[in-house]
């Protein structure tokens, strides 16, 4: 059975760091993948294309608005190799905390180079992409499993919720400064395109800075054996993963609801990464109204991850995060509608959408937490952050490929609502109580 540590006095200050890495990493996601980086980096192959409009990074043909879409998914077929990877060596090194050191610090590296991203270097600006955004879902690795050590299994959807809420607090705060930046880039004399390096540079800077706050209050579970070396730790941790993959088999409702969150979390993750570029290129908003937008989605969600915690509470989890799925398939089919230059209509579209977007996601993390057997949830997390924040490997590649045949956003959005319903149709066939029985953890009151 999973062990829960509540008798550990500095349970609450490492509760607190670890809140503080999603504050800190939220920046990544959004100041980079959400608001600038998606339309400045497809203006800047635009640039680089050639007179017959095409662009061909690493030898391949395509158009420029289909660069950024997939070099998301790029990033995930990149996090499949890497994600497992990290996790076993969470688990089996017994330096959790290290590990998010050294991928957390690759990450904001990658993004504060993105600086020097300008003229027709989107090849430059692909490669930091994927370094950044890889470097970001395998440190999630390493911080959601830290989530069973700070929990109990009825604690779980509280702490989790906590968590996503403090990231959109700090994510919103970055861009609120990033906001003024780019508003008042004349009054300071810089250009448009100058104030957006520098906002891309400052999530690279918050995420290292405000990183050292968990660094301090989270500790190794354990201690590594005394002849352990880092060579022989990667090598038994990869030998460990092989066995962990060997016994998937051993728990099917695990890997039914995996499936499923893939899923419906790939089109929420779709949803994310490219409304920006939806408003911008589609809708014709200019990036004051997506910036605003975006900014009101975080501090909606804060209060959205909250009130849906409370009503897992009451309802049970999985009827709440289905309920969530449901109001994220409607809102994709009414995107499909909106009038361009009508900033209303996007912005009442995002209140909506932030309502359920941080709840959904926390909670469907606790729900995974439970179904973990014990002692390898950095393994089965490695799965799990395959298609959590920023990773959208199937949704970023069909969006990107209608876009590439058809050359129009509206044809490509409305396909990210088979996502959703083929999600939901998974999870109502996910018997949970059973799978965390079978998983050797105690079953929560309500789920």
């Amino acid at each position: 059975m999973s062990e829960t540590v509540v008798e550990d006095p500095s349970l609450r200050t490492q509760r607190r760091g670890w809140y503080f890495y999603d504050w800190a990493t939220s920046a990544f996601n959004t100041t980079v993948i959400t608001v600038f980086l998606g339309p400045y980096l497809t203006d800047i192959a635009r640039r680089g294309a050639g007179p017959d409009g095409l662009i061909e990074p690493f030898g391949i043909s395509m158009r420029p608005e289909a660069y950024f879409p997939y070099l998301i998914s790029l990033s995930v077929i990149g996090q499949l190799i890497a994600l497992p990877i990290a996790g076993a060596i969470a688990d089996h090194s017994h330096r959790k905390k290290q590990l998010l050191a050294v991928l957390a610090y690759t990450g904001a590296l990658a993004t504060l180079a993105m600086y020097f991203l300008q003229g027709t270097d989107y090849v430059l600006g692909g490669v930091l992409l994927l370094i950044g955004n890889i470097a970001f879902g395998a440190a999630m690795v390493v911080y959601n499993a830290f989530l069973p050590e700070l929990a109990g299994p009825d604690e779980r959807d509280a702490v989790s919720s906590r968590g996503w809420a403090v990231g959109y607090l700090g994510g919103g705060l970055l861009l609120v400064i990033n906001l003024g930046l780019f508003l008042g880039h004349e009054a300071i004399g810089l250009e448009e395109g100058h104030a957006v390096r520098l906002c891309l540079a400052s999530a690279g800077l918050w995420w290292g800075l405000f990183t050292l706050v968990p660094l301090r209050a989270l500790r190794n579970k354990g201690r590594p054996p005394e002849d352990e070396t880092a060579p022989r730790a990667v090598t038994a941790s990869f030998t460990q993963l092989g066995r962990t993959l060997a016994g998937l088999r051993k728990y099917p409702r695990t890997l039914l609801f995996l499936l499923a969150f893939i899923i419906y979390n790939d089109g929420v993750q779709t949803v994310i990464s490219f409304s920006a570029t939806y408003a911008d290129q589609e809708l014709k908003l200019d990036q004051t109204v997506q910036i605003g937008a975006i900014l009101m989605v975080q501090f909606v969600a804060f209060g959205g991850a909250l009130w849906l915690g409370r009503l897992a509470r009451r309802f049970g989890t999985k009827r709440t995060v289905i309920a969530s799925l449901v109001v994220w398939t409607l809102t994709v089919l009414v995107a499909y509608v909106l009038q361009a230059g009508q900033a209303w209509q996007f912005f009442a579209l995002a209140f909506v959408i932030a309502i359920v977007l941080g709840g959904s996601q926390a909670l469907s993390r606790s729900l995974f937490s439970q179904l973990i057997p014990a002692g390898k949830e950095g393994e089965y997390f490695s799965l799990y952050e395959i298609s959590d924040k920023g990773s959208a490997m199937l949704g970023a590649f069909v969006l990107g490929l209608a876009l590439d045949v058809t050359g129009s956003y509206r044809a490509a959005i409305v396909s990210i609502a088979a996502f959703f319903v083929v999600g939901i149709a998974l999870l109502v066939l996910v018997n949970l109580p059973r799978g965390i029985r079978e998983a050797g953890n105690p079953v929560p009151e309500r789920i």
